[in-house]
């Protein structure tokens, strides 16, 4: 019983976690100005979701005064996903819908911003 239980306790674990995380090249581009351009973690989810945060743990937007450390790009219907950022603080500001780019696929853009991920 005990080996059942400790099989679907390390199933569920797994299946709450990201299926790849891996070091891509990152751009975020806020307005018209490129706010991170550089290698971040990247770490995808089933369905093509993603995450982004920087290698060392900093702000991925530290001019921003908020300080945004992550970004999630969370697909909810094919080529079309939600977009937020994780503050310092721990405030999940939601910077809305984007699109995925039609010429550059590793491209998301929103009405005011772009996400990238290589």
């Amino acid at each position: 019983m005990f080996k059942k239980l400790a099989m679907i306790s390390l199933s569920m674990l797994f299946a709450a976690s990201p299926l790849f995380a891996k070091k891509a090249y990152c751009t975020i581009v806020s307005g018209n100005e490129v706010t991170f351009d550089g290698y971040c973690d990247f770490q995808s989810e089933k369905g093509g979701s993603f995450y982004l945060s920087s290698l060392d743990g900093s702000p991925l937007m530290p001019s921003d005064e908020t300080g945004i450390v992550s970004v999630s790009v969370e697909i909810f219907q094919k080529g079309v996903a939600d977009v937020r950022g994780l503050t310092t603080d721990g405030i999940n500001s939601r910077w809305g819908e984007a699109t995925r780019s039609r010429t550059d696929p590793a491209c998301w853009v929103g009405s005011d911003f772009k996400v990238c991920a290589r």
